[in-house]
């Protein structure tokens, strides 16, 4: 089963995917459409990004900090949660799932996922 298919079987998981870590790519499968997915790949890309880039400058203040290298992302609000680890995602909607089973999934499937592709 994919890492993917694996999140979709969690409780209050909407959708999951994978993005091209170039960005013109993705996957997914849940209640998204495919305009929704686009541009849910092209926002988790450029948070990735973006949080590479800030966990960069950390680790430079603060070697052996313990976040460098950067493996992921969440962030939670009051009705929805986003998580990303290497270049796959989950939406969960925050009442209904748990961020942290979904995290737990992600770093079980991809704790050896490259970094360096970013």
């Amino acid at each position: 089963m994919s890492v993917v298919s694996e999140l979709m079987h969690l409780p209050g998981v909407i959708a999951a995917g994978e993005y091209s870590y170039r960005g013109d790519r993705y996957s997914y499968e849940g209640k998204l459409d495919e305009e929704m997915a686009r541009m849910a790949s092209i926002m988790c890309r450029a948070t990735s990004m973006g949080v590479h880039m800030e966990g960069g400058i950390l680790g430079d203040y603060c070697e052996n900090c313990g976040l460098v290298p950067v493996k992921g992302w969440a962030v939670k609000g009051p009705h929805f949660a986003v998580c990303v680890m290497a270049n796959v995602f989950c939406f969960l909607d925050a009442q209904a799932g748990s961020l942290n089973e979904a995290m737990r999934t992600l770093q079980r499937n991809l704790a050896d996922a490259p970094d360096n592709l970013i």
